[in-house]
């Protein structure tokens, strides 16, 4: 038997579920609290990861179920990544518009992601982000409630969990988290059997994620600053990676769109990025998310106006 260590969350049961039915053998479900779970504040991402890391270090679960996109680039020592199932709609979606533009000067749009408040506030500066937690259905009753008049989550989870139909839109104009969509397997090397993970590792989402992963651990981004990531098949094996890094006040950012093979790929992007100012607007982020304390999305910032064109190829 299994056991499948998972956050207890509706979302988090749902794929750690998914999981489950595609493994060769039997599986067993064991639920784990995490810090973030009981309201830690927003630090880093291992929040949502380290009780489950711990759990598999000391050999209480043989494989641990993450959303990627929650997963730091650098994992517990004595851990590494196992399989990346295939991958989920990685868009981010629109509730309760039908896009962007239908939305009135001044609507106030929901969302407890820095980086989805980042763009949204660079392409309609106009709009009210604001701040709305809980998880997919709590979010949901909110702006059913009136809380919002629209809201932004992740495509992929709406679809797991049987609610795609509130998706409005999805938007491209947004560049998703990395690894935003797919799942991560973590676990000890050789604990399980190679056979075992070939048949839930899909390697075009593996070299995806990956790639996606290498760009955010080479800017040495956080969960203070936003970042987007996504990296997309392209022709003869190789990928195309889209990049985005602002200011919280969506007044500033770069963004950058490179095509080459997977492997380096991700670190690329990061050194043009860099080599643009990059690099300067991950201090000017973090220092505003130490200035207001938790940087949630609706916060107002005195960041200057301007904006930093994409790098050229």
């Amino acid at each position: 038997m299994i056991r499948l260590g998972t956050r207890a969350s509706a979302l988090a049961l749902a794929q750690a579920t998914w999981v489950a039915e595609r493994l060769p053998e039997p599986a067993e479900l064991v639920r784990i609290t995490t810090a973030g779970d009981r309201g830690a504040p927003r630090v880093d991402k291992s929040r949502w990861v380290s009780a489950l890391e711990l759990a598999l270090l000391e050999g209480e679960i043989d494989l641990a179920v993450h959303s990627a996109k929650d997963v730091p680039a650098q994992l517990a020592p004595g851990l590494q990544v196992l399989a990346i199932p295939s991958r989920a709609d990685p868009r981010d979606a629109l509730c309760g518009a039908r896009s962007l533009s239908e939305l009135a000067p001044g609507a106030r749009v929901g969302t407890s992601s820095l980086r989805r408040a980042a763009q949204l506030r660079a392409l309609r500066q106009d709009l009210r982000v604001v701040e709305l937690r809980g998880n997919v259905d709590t979010r949901l009753a909110k702006l059913d409630a009136g809380e919002a008049d629209a809201l932004v989550l992740a495509a992929a989870g709406l679809e797991r969990l049987g609610r795609a139909e509130r998706a409005g839109a999805l938007l491209e104009q947004l560049v998703p988290a990395a690894g935003q969509g797919a799942l991560l397997l973590e676990g000890r090397p050789g604990a399980l059997g190679e056979a075992l993970l070939r048949a839930l590792d899909d390697p075009l989402a593996s070299a995806c994620v990956a790639a996606e992963r290498e760009l955010v651990g080479a800017l040495g981004a956080s969960c203070n600053t936003p970042v987007g990531a996504h990296a997309s098949p392209s022709a003869g094996g190789r990928l195309e990676l889209r990049a985005w890094v602002g200011l919280p006040d969506g007044s500033a950012w770069i963004s950058d769109r490179l095509e080459g093979p997977p492997a380096g790929l991700g670190a690329a992007v990061a050194e043009r990025l860099l080599a643009v100012g990059a690099g300067e607007l991950l201090v000017r982020a973090e220092r505003e998310a130490q200035r207001v304390g938790d940087p949630g999305a609706g916060r107002e910032s005195e960041l200057g106006a301007g904006r930093m064109s994409e790098p050229r190829s």
